[in-house]
């Protein structure tokens, strides 16, 4: 199959990238290299991809080929999806972060709305034959049910990041409806391990550590994260591109399903359905670092939600698949990729 990965470049979309190549697929990966973090990393990540696929024999390898383009560039958006003719599309770039997106909202608007609405519209008219796409957690905002269900309602997000990710699986469903174009929306819950963003907790926890510097922990600490390892995000999203999208037939106006739909419209939580607290999540950074971390208590900051926590079912129902990697190893895992590129001990 040929694929495009957006957001190839990036944390999730890179090591998917990889993943998709490896088995065999055609993979033509779009970023726009920005600059909301250090540009190398992101090189070095794309570098990755070319390493890893030396290593696998030829006659099972795929291809990977990557294009520096916004997403928010209509035209160009328009002759990649008429020249390539993607069979399946895996749409990962996004303004992320929430805090910043307090501090520049448009940004959001650019990438997560204008953006997609470009994908959506080349997935149109381009017959692709599945679009998914990467929501997030955080459209739970001011629910307190646990765990999270995606069958629950989720009309009121506290940031304009969710806001951006919830609209995403509205415009979604719009597609899905009027044009039968099959896609699904994934909920991410905290992504971590290695070759993360520097703005994400682990590596800037791990940087102020190596500086003897303090780290503001927010919430005092008491946060509870359902942290969620790469690679079980990656295989999650593989399964979920090869399980196309089908309508429900059990859907009705009168009792409406949130998570799925008459049209061809799907969304699944992926989750590690084992919430941590932030300070133990800190104390196993401290172990695999080797190195103890000087704490700047804070009180929970605008947009965020103290805790999150993973409904999967539908996921194992539906996909036959469930995260399984615990936080220890996970931060094992990161702590020797981190001390490794950034070369520290």
């Amino acid at each position: 199959m040929k694929f495009l990965v957006t957001g190839a470049a990036g944390f999730i979309g890179s090591k998917l990238s990889e993943v998709l190549a490896s088995r065999g697929d055609d993979v033509v990966g779009i970023d726009i290299l920005n600059d909301y973090y250090d540009v190398r990393l992101k090189e070095a990540r794309l570098q990755r991809i070319e390493e890893t696929l030396k290593d696998v024999d030829s006659d099972q390898k795929g291809s990977f080929r990557f294009i520096k383009l916004d997403l928010a560039d209509r035209q160009a958006m328009e002759s990649l999806f008429a020249e390539e003719q993607f069979d399946k599309v895996m749409n990962l770039a996004a303004q992320a972060g929430v805090r910043y997106s307090i501090e520049n909202p448009l940004s959001y608007v650019d990438s997560n709305i204008v953006g997609f609405a470009h994908i959506l519209e080349g997935c149109r008219h381009n017959k692709v034959k599945h679009l998914v796409y990467a929501s997030s957690s955080s459209v739970y905002g001011l629910n307190e049910s646990m765990p999270f269900s995606i069958h629950d309602n989720v009309d009121h997000p506290i940031s304009l990041y969710a806001a951006s990710k919830k609209s995403g699986e509205l415009m979604a469903h719009t597609y899905s409806h009027l044009y039968q174009l099959p896609t699904t929306g994934l909920r991410f819950f905290t992504v971590y391990g290695p070759w993360d963003r520097p703005d994400m907790a682990l590596q800037k926890f791990s940087k102020a550590i190596f500086e003897n510097k303090a780290i503001d922990v927010y919430n005092y600490g008491k946060h509870r994260r359902d942290f969620t390892y790469i690679d079980d995000i990656v295989e999650g999203i593989v399964r979920v591109l090869d399980n196309i999208a089908q309508p429900n037939p059990d859907w009705t106006g009168e009792t409406p399903d949130s998570a799925s739909s008459p049209a061809p419209w799907r969304i699944y939580n992926i989750g590690n359905q084992e919430p941590v607290e932030l300070l133990t999540y800190i104390e196993t950074l401290e172990k695999y670092l080797g190195k103890s971390a000087k704490k700047n208590l804070l009180p929970l900051q605008p947009g965020d939600v103290p805790d999150t926590f993973a409904d999967v079912e539908d996921l194992v129902r539906d996909v036959n698949y469930k995260p399984s990697t615990s936080v220890d190893e996970g931060i094992k895992n990161f702590a020797q990729w981190y001390k490794d590129y950034y070369k520290v001990s």
